[in-house]
């Protein structure tokens, strides 16, 4: 299983999502372009001592990802057309993207997607923030796969 991030804009969340790749021993790919430079102060300090950073992978771009990231199914996200977290079936090789925190992702990379998930929250909430959503979405494929 994969964790990816496409085009995030908050240093804290990619330094978030770089303990949680850690700390549950997957792959965090990171589809530029970004809303921060890589040696920011603040994805280093959410990131802590988690480095070196073999298990990140960052991408120039949406096209350089699909030709990269391998075999299985790509898993989005998403608060449109999907299957409520809960009534999904993860395998092992999936990887689960996650959109940009201002914008999610586009229509071309919502088509792509082999399965669209929800994580159900409560009516009139607004959001998950994005760290969040991608630790409970991974946490749940990888029980579910029997690797947590």
């Amino acid at each position: 299983m994969r964790l990816a991030l496409f085009q995030p804009a908050i240093p804290q969340n990619v330094g978030a999502c770089i303990r949680l790749s850690a700390c549950f021993g997957v792959d965090l790919h990171v589809i530029e372009p970004v809303g921060f430079t890589f040696d920011d102060r603040a994805m280093k300090r959410a990131a802590l001592d988690y480095g070196p950073l073999g298990h990140l992978v960052r991408h120039a771009g949406w096209d350089q990802f699909q030709t990269d990231r391998g075999p299985g199914r790509l898993v989005l996200f998403t608060t449109r057309g999907a299957t409520p977290l809960n009534d999904f079936r993860f395998r092992s090789d999936d990887t689960l993207l996650f959109g940009s925190e201002t914008a999610g992702v586009p229509e071309p990379v919502h088509a792509a997607a082999d399965a669209r998930v929800l994580i159900p929250i409560r009516p009139g909430a607004r959001s998950l923030n994005l760290s969040v959503s991608a630790g409970i979405g991974l946490f749940e494929g990888l029980r579910q796969t029997s690797a947590a």
